[in-house]
């Protein structure tokens, strides 16, 4: 193990390395942006492929050895067959005395076109001031999520390379072209190599998600779940002004059913839904209050007058930590301008609950449909009542206690100079918990991104500032994990 002063200087070595390569690792940026890889749409499942090859060399020249795993193709609801982008394993040095981290990222993107109000072309990356004169921000889509952070990791590596010093840990890497699109095929691959590919693997290391704050590094160890439900009432389409009055209307039926669901504070009125909520240690409320949040700005963003909780901590603990539900519409009542006078026949109310640690799918699944057999059975309706849930997906914890998150939080110290915040994730990580649940293994989420980076949305962007430190960040990061082998 290094001496403290030895391994300053050599930090000192690689973040200078990094600040005078700037604009080079800016322009391996533009160069990934420069690709329409959105894998949502089917005409530009080709440049997802040509992405993918762009990836395969960058690693290639790095050393490492690449495989490029085809998965098949997939069909569309319409019918047409298409390709799945391959997914790249890769692996850089073997020594058995080093640990071995896996970087799982994606570099497919959401669909983006200028008229959807980007102030720049979104496939050019642009350099813009920001509103703070000290930030320069790049943007085009990809540039957060996630190919900023890819490139970020993979220039960290190759800094280790071009210094010509010996490479503090063995790495392996998982690239997909369908995260965007449901990652397609990934878990099954996962599954079949887990016994080789993943079986030296130690730690898991996700980039692809963002602070919570502009400013305030942060560290993610947890995702909600999610569990979507359809519910139908219906017969057939009959006029209002011949049975208006005399039946009961399949519409009346659902709205009473989605009421029946959450109250006026946002509590879900479903009977044992909070029963294997985990009880709130006093340890886990101490790292809320620690955490930079801005109540106000979340407020504004969310562009409404007020919020159901008052304090910092009790909107993050039921962003984070408490089950939610949401209702998202109904199919098959009239929604066009004017007015139709028709009793619709069948309606379907769709909704979804954000599941949190402990909440078990197939226990949810039972309570919803039995609460709403409940309340249904109430109402004396002779209409069909049928419950479905179409989609679920687990919730992700990790242990912030363990050998990797302290490795990055003393990282992160090195570069900002400040503690991270712990944070949660109120929307679902599939690829977090998939890779637990196959592989057994530690999963950290280790974002550089800032919280107005805006991923998914028009105007993306990293900010130089995030691109370049957060590269600097993955350099100390792999140091960090050396030392604790």
């Amino acid at each position: 193990v290094m001496s403290s002063s030895s391994s300053s200087a050599l930090e000192m070595e690689i973040f200078q390395y990094i600040d005078a390569h700037q604009s080079d690792f800016i322009k391996d940026l533009q160069e990934w942006v420069a690709v329409e890889s959105d894998s949502v749409q089917p005409h530009l499942r080709e440049e997802v492929m040509r992405m993918m090859a762009l990836a395969a060399d960058r690693l290639a020249a790095l050393g490492a050895t690449v495989n490029l795993v085809n998965l098949g193709s997939h069909q569309l609801p319409d019918g047409q067959v298409l390709p799945l982008p391959s997914v790249i394993l890769g692996e850089l040095r073997k020594d058995p005395q080093n640990p071995t981290i896996c970087f799982y990222g994606h570099v497919d993107v959401q669909p983006a076109k200028k008229e959807d109000g980007w102030n720049t072309d979104p496939y050019t990356l642009t350099e813009i001031n920001g509103v703070h004169l000290f930030t320069r921000n790049l943007y085009g889509r990809g540039a957060t999520d996630n190919k900023g952070p890819v490139l970020a990791w993979i220039n960290a590596v190759e800094t280790f390379r071009a210094l010509k010093l010996a490479m503090p840990v063995n790495f392996k890497f998982v690239i997909e072209g369908m995260e965007e699109a449901g990652s397609l095929g990934l878990e099954k691959l996962l599954e079949e190599e887990n016994q080789s590919f993943f079986s030296d693997v130690d730690y898991i290391v996700i980039s692809d998600n963002l602070w919570l704050s502009n400013k305030k590094p942060a560290l993610t160890y947890g995702s909600r779940g999610n569990a979507c439900f359809f519910v139908e009432c219906g017969s057939k389409d009959l006029h209002s002004g011949t049975f208006g009055g005399i039946i009961h209307e399949p519409l009346l039926d659902l709205i009473a059913l989605l009421d029946s669901l959450v109250d006026s504070t946002g509590h879900i009125q479903i009977p044992g839904i909070y029963d294997s909520v985990a009880a709130l240690t006093e340890e886990e409320r101490k790292l809320y209050e620690s955490i930079e949040f801005d109540l106000e700005e979340h407020r504004n963003n969310c562009g409404v007058k007020k919020l159901l909780y008052g304090t910092k901590e009790e909107v993050l603990l039921h962003l984070w930590r408490y089950p939610s539900l949401s209702i998202h519409g109904i199919e098959g009542a009239f929604h066009e301008p004017g007015i139709k006078t028709v009793i619709p026949a069948k309606v379907i109310g769709k909704f979804s609950i954000r599941q949190v640690p402990h909440m078990d799918l197939s226990v949810v699944k039972k309570q919803v449909v039995e609460h709403l057999e409940g309340v249904f059975s109430k109402r004396n309706s002779p209409n069909k009542l049928k419950v479905s849930m179409p989609l679920g997906a687990k919730p992700w914890l990790a242990d912030i206690n363990n050998l990797l998150y302290k490795a990055a939080r003393r990282a992160i110290k090195t570069v900002f100079g400040e503690d991270p915040d712990f944070i949660r994730d109120g929307s679902t990580i599939p690829v977090a918990r998939m890779f637990q649940t196959v592989t057994q293994k530690s999963v950290m989420m280790l974002p550089i991104g800032a919280a107005d980076d805006g991923e998914h949305s028009q105007n993306e962007k990293i900010s130089r500032h995030n691109y370049i430190e957060g590269t600097k960040l993955f350099a100390a990061f792999f140091l960090e994990v050396s030392k604790l082998h």
